[in-house]
């Protein structure tokens, strides 16, 4: 499936999301990217061990907080299109898919 944008993506999947969206995802990610940052910097300071794991914890929390708005996107919009479609084999990869992220 390539892109609406060009066709140097011939062979590659790709999803539109609107600009709203990538705001969005992008703002979460720049916090994550702002709470590894801390953690490294709590690691220099010799922070507590505690402190560190808690850190880390809220971060791991949050990407699996994003994965699953990807995914939940995924499957109301790339998936529901596909299935609308007729394309039943998109089940398949998504249950590839899901075996592969847990």
């Amino acid at each position: 499936m390539s892109c609406e944008k060009c066709d140097k993506c011939s062979n590659k999947k790709s999803t539109y999301r609107s600009d709203d969206e990538k705001k969005r995802l992008t703002k979460r990610l720049n916090i994550i990217e702002g709470q590894i940052k801390g953690i490294n910097q709590m690691i220099v300071d010799d922070r507590y061990c505690d402190d560190v794991l808690i850190q880390i914890a809220a971060v791991t929390k949050a990407l699996q907080s994003l994965g699953n708005h990807v995914l939940n996107s995924h499957l109301k919009n790339c998936v529901a299109n596909e299935v609308k479609s007729g394309n039943l084999d998109i089940l398949d990869d998504v249950m590839k898919l899901i075996r592969k992220i847990q």
